[in-house]
């Protein structure tokens, strides 16, 4: 039998990985992240354990590099939904709903991320290939849109988000979508029925102020 070429052993190795993430999201969601262990992923992945340490630097890094795959997949899916003439408020109004959505569709997944990130004695943010897709298709967005310096904009945007998130999330204080996603729109000038509205109408007290771009 002739050896498998480099690029067939390449596409195994990343079938693996997105197995595992995969895997990962799947019972953080059913779970929690303390009750969901790596042999857990490795049997759910239907891999042997070994190659989860083969793959990642631990738990950690393997719940951050796969809920940045989950924000990415869903992110892209959202945009590639959009009618082809979809202007860029509208694309960024999808971007800022999606990252909103996934946090509310997956609760245990972005809670379990956002507080190893905000944890300094974890190792804080990880910049892994799985979030660098994901800051690469936000910052595209930002571009159409207008951003002078899209690289700054989505480090601003970033921040803005998880500040949102955070807000959704909050055990026992959670602020209800709208007034976090008000805020967020009013912050890019964009109009409340862009996107995908949680209700028909924005909160009442909410006052657009509208950006010159």
């Amino acid at each position: 039998m002739a050896p498998r070429g480099e690029s067939v052993n390449e596409e195994m190795r990343l079938r693996s990985r997105r197995r595992l993430m995969r895997a990962t999201t799947d019972l953080v969601d059913q779970r929690g992240y303390a009750a969901t262990t790596l042999a857990d992923i490795a049997e759910a992945a239907g891999l042997a354990r070994g190659l989860v340490s083969y793959y990642f630097d631990g738990k950690r890094l393997l719940m951050q590099s796969a809920t940045h795959r989950l924000m990415h997949l869903e992110l892209a899916a959202a945009l590639a939904a959009l009618a082809p003439d979809a202007g860029a408020e509208q694309r960024l109004a999808t971007a800022i709903d999606q990252v909103l959505r996934t946090a509310l569709d997956h609760p245990r997944v972005m809670r379990s991320h956002l507080a190893l990130i905000l944890d300094p004695d974890v190792g804080g943010f990880v910049q892994d290939p799985e979030q660098q897709r994901l800051g690469a298709l936000l910052r595209e967005v930002l571009a159409d849109w207008g951003a002078e310096d899209p690289v700054a904009e989505h480090a601003v945007l970033r921040s803005a988000l998880m500040g949102g998130c955070i807000g959704v999330l909050l055990p026992n204080a959670q602020t209800p979508l709208a007034p976090i996603r008000a805020d967020l729109f009013a912050r890019y000038g964009l109009a409340w029925e862009l996107g995908n509205p949680p209700q028909a109408d924005p909160p009442a007290g909410v006052h657009w102020i509208r950006q010159t771009r």
